[in-house]
């Protein structure tokens, strides 16, 4: 695990700065790699790379980068862990590779070198961005990871290609242009964060999950496709599991167990991160059924019941022998990282579990330098609470399509608050959290005619032309489709299939994963994610429907695999999220804080933004009138990010 940061000036000589903008680049991904850092440089090629290292495997000088291959035509700076690298350095036995050392990076290379980027792409199971320099045919090439685990961030302007792990670098280098891209600032506001593909600088890009980039000695760039989520569903669907239920999960917890049993391997100290749920809970057990020592464990409290789920995971770790920490945190104890958010992530971002989870980033890093993470079942295993209603609102939505939107107004007609009295009474009342918060979500999508459309607006924060309806200027972006919208259009997939398709394309690459990178790397951890195992997708996309989704309950696959190890009442409880009381802290602890950052003239100057909107969100929100806290957040994490970097 690192981070990598590289410039290259085609068809010219290098000037002697090129290694000291590199090294400037390099030293701000400090975070990403405490254990060294180096720079390569090539004058004549006017190329240099440079890595920051956080030690995993191989902890001598042969694991360093930038690494060359043995016959020196390749060199490389990458990011991740490959998980199957002593199968293919025992596959690549018989060309007598004369190995430096034991790392997954130098199995990488040989098998580049012996094989061809290609055909050892297919084989890597494992996170990666990898920027390879071809020096024989002076090619640079450049490659994500199949599902997104891990960011690679690219700009050519100027006549100059530069990458980084993190925005930042490349504002270190003075590579990047700062010029706000007005269609990823329209998206940010519509989901809260910045799709792959774009940046919300203007000149820069993020390379998508599964693509790959070469750039010749021209400066030509070629954008291709080595593994496609939109493939994976057809194969699903062409190649459904044909034996019974039973073999099913038998044959889940099987690629599971290898999943989990490639990621306990490391030259440092490592654990799990335990919350209690579906996800982590099989996680550790499977981590548990296979180690000889209990497995270190890791979860948060809040003093906040509402938003505690500590007693749980102790609970299962209680059941399971793990050697189980927990910590429970005040408000102020989260509250402090608020302020290190716009630095963390250095474009805008709004989802505030971003805070527990680098509190329990910074708590697992005390003692391993490694972690597991249950990230990804509800995408691939129907987990999350909106595929469990989203059936029936669709049925009722048809059911009313010419007093659809009379409805919708008549549903918001009460407040959240009133709502919630309301349905207190109510036998089911005191089960249900924000009750009249999820009514006012789901009331204006019964007007909305197609299931589709009707998801894509779930998604959505703001709507961009009401909250910034004077901040395009002359530009005219590109309209921007969900990945994985017109996929699930034109392929006619059921409409909990479709969600699960774009959440996987887009939420959890830009969200979660996002999330989990820059809030464990701010803490020189590295997180590991079985559940998003390539492998682990393409299986899940093979079983029937009834074992994601059944009579109203999600994950049925995975249940029934924890079920054998741990009792059926640590497992049947409500789904709650990692999150935090933020409604509560706008109202209350961070008031001021939030007042100061949109009373900010630059906010709305810069960005074009409707003061009066804005202005009319807080102050029903504080009013209780409704409840605006996400909303809020990401406006608030925009103008955090301003402040920080603009």
């Amino acid at each position: 695990m690192c981070g990598i940061t590289g410039l290259w000036i085609p068809k010219q000589t290098a000037q002697g700065s090129l290694g000291d903008t590199v090294a400037a680049m390099n030293n701000a991904l400090l975070h990403r790699g405490p254990d060294g850092g180096d720079v390569w440089i090539d004058d004549a090629a006017a190329i240099a790379l440079g890595q920051r290292r956080l030690a995993i495997i191989d902890l001598s000088d042969a694991g360093k980068q930038p690494m060359h291959s043995a016959d020196g035509r390749y060199v490389m700076v990458y990011n991740g862990e490959i998980y199957n690298a002593e199968d293919l350095r025992a596959k690549l036995a018989r060309h007598n590779i004369a190995w430096r050392g034991h790392s997954d990076s130098e199995v990488i290379l040989e098998g580049f070198a012996h094989w061809g980027i290609a055909e050892t792409l297919k084989l890597l199971i494992g996170m990666f961005a990898i920027v390879l320099w071809d020096r024989q045919n002076r090619k640079l090439t450049m490659i994500r990871d199949r599902l997104g685990i891990k960011p690679l961030y690219w700009t050519h302007h100027d006549g100059k290609f530069g990458f980084a792990s993190e925005l930042k670098a490349l504002v270190a280098g003075g590579v990047c242009p700062r010029d706000v891209d007005s269609g990823a600032l329209d998206n940010y506001l519509r989901f809260g964060y910045v799709p792959s593909g774009q940046s919300i600088y203007r000149k820069t890009r993020q390379l998508r999950p599964g693509h790959m980039i070469e750039i010749d000695a021209e400066g030509q760039m070629r954008d291709s496709v080595y593994w496609s989520m939109e493939d994976v569903v057809l194969n699903g669907r062409n190649n459904r599991w044909a034996g019974d239920d039973d073999s099913a999960i038998n044959a889940l917890e099987d690629l599971l167990r290898d999943a989990v049993q490639r990621r306990m391997v490391a030259d440092v100290p490592l654990g799990a991160f335990l919350s209690g749920g579906i996800d982590s809970s099989t996680i550790v057990a499977l981590m548990q059924s296979v180690s000889d020592r209990p497995v270190k464990t890791y979860s948060i409290g809040f003093e906040d019941e509402a938003f505690n789920e500590a007693a749980f995971a102790g609970a299962v770790a209680k059941h399971l022998g793990t050697d189980h920490t927990e910590l429970y945190v005040s408000a102020d104890d989260a509250l402090k990282i608020v302020p290190k958010l716009a630095d963390m992530y250095d474009e805008p971002f709004f989802d505030s579990s971003g805070i527990p989870t680098a509190l329990m980033s910074t708590l697992t890093r005390k003692e391993v330098t490694v972690a597991l993470s249950g990230d990804g079942g509800d995408e691939t295993f129907g987990g999350y609470n909106r595929y469990l209603w989203a059936k029936n609102l669709a049925k009722t939505a048809k059911s009313i399509p010419f007093g659809a939107q009379q409805i919708a107004s008549a549903l918001t007609l009460l407040s959240p608050r009133q709502w919630d009295r309301v349905c207190s009474v109510l036998p089911v009342g005191g089960k249900a959290r924000t009750i009249g918060d999820k009514i006012h979500k789901v009331a204006p999508l019964l007007a909305i005619g197609n299931d589709i459309d009707r998801y894509v607006a779930l998604l959505e924060l703001w709507d961009p032309q009401t909250v910034r309806p004077g901040g395009r200027g002359d530009e005219n972006p590109a309209v921007f489709h969900v990945p994985g919208e017109k996929f699930s259009r034109n392929r006619s997939l059921d409409y909990v299939s479709s969600m699960q398709i774009m959440d996987t394309m887009m939420y959890m690459v830009d969200d979660v994963l996002t999330k989990v990178d820059r809030a464990s790397m701010a803490a020189s951890l590295e997180v590991r994610v079985p559940l998003i195992d390539h492998r682990v997708i393409e299986f899940g996309w093979r079983l029937p429907a009834h074992l994601k989704i059944d009579d109203g309950v999600g994950k049925i696959a995975l249940r029934r695999i924890l079920q054998k190890y741990v009792p059926d009442d640590l497992i049947n409880r409500p789904k709650t999220g990692f999150g935090v009381p933020l409604a509560a802290w706008l109202r209350g602890p961070l008031r001021d804080w939030a007042n100061d950052l949109l009373a900010r003239p630059a906010l709305y100057d810069d960005f074009g933004l409707d003061r009066r909107v804005i202005d009319r969100a807080m102050k029903d929100h504080q009013a209780g009138a409704t409840n605006n806290a996400h909303r809020l957040w990401s406006i608030l994490m925009l103008s955090a990010w301003q402040q920080r970097w603009q």
